[in-house]
């Protein structure tokens, strides 16, 4: 029996090592994302005709392109298509699929370690109904929050969804220089691996909301910032012709 101890004790080390290796790989925390058409267009210099949040994302914590060799088709989504283009629209190009592509290339093939997602299919319609579940619009609207030409207080917004799914979000805004307000661009809600809700990180400083991220522009976002917590909100109204902050 003393020959098997040392077979054994290779075999536990190797899946041990195994688990080590593997485990980082293995997100925890999935971060739905949306964004105010609004105030993207206004940075993109497109012109929106929707005036609720829309999906930016499902995003794993972890990972990035997790398998280049898993393409996107369209065709497996089909029954999903028109909820797709109402709540997950491209804004640059609204008739195209080039958006949902890079998002399953960059998020959804990382998501997709997990059973619970490791289909197109499984990825997208769990997304859409995430978004639908937090009805992100009914909720501002609940606490009398609406797209208008006044101003909020960070805490305001931001209380209005703790005090509804009594988890902390993360809320970016677009900063335009010498500006004395901030402008309501995204908002992140945060689930855990069985898609119960969970606090996001909470950050006080500033900082890019995804840095070095040179995708295209509808995805790049790169005039988000965590939202200062002293600065009046501005959350812009649909307006016919948006211009550039």
């Amino acid at each position: 029996m003393r020959l098997y101890y040392p077979l054994l004790f290779c075999l536990a080390a190797a899946l041990s090592s195994a688990y080590v290796i593997s485990s980082p790989q293995m997100w925890t925390k999935l971060i739905l994302t949306h964004h105010w058409p609004s105030t993207f267009c206004s940075m993109e210099h497109c012109h929106p005709n929707i005036s609720y949040w829309t999906l930016h994302g499902l995003w794993p914590d972890k990972g990035i392109d997790c398998n280049a060799s898993w393409h996107f088709n369209a065709s497996e989504i089909e029954d999903l298509l028109p909820d797709m283009m109402k709540s997950w629209p491209d804004l640059l190009n609204p008739s195209s699929t080039g958006f949902w592509k890079y998002e399953w290339h960059k998020h959804g093939t990382c998501a997709a370690r997990a059973a619970s997602l490791n289909s197109e299919h499984k990825y997208f319609s769990k997304a859409l109904e995430l978004y639908h579940k937090v009805d992100l619009d009914s909720i501002l609207k609940k606490f009398d929050i609406t797209p208008s030409e006044k101003y909020y207080s960070f805490s305001q917004v931001e209380g209005a969804i703790e005090n509804f799914y009594g988890v902390t979000p993360k809320i970016q805004c677009v900063h335009p220089k010498n500006a004395e307000f901030q402008i309501l661009g995204q908002i992140e809600i945060c689930f855990n691996s069985d898609f119960t809700l969970m606090d996001c990180e909470r950050h006080f400083a500033r900082e890019p909301i995804s840095k070095g991220d040179n995708s295209t522009a509808v995805n790049k976002a790169s005039g988000f910032l965590v939202c200062d917590h002293d600065t009046p909100v501005y959350y812009p109204p649909l307006k016919s012709h948006t211009s550039t902050y």
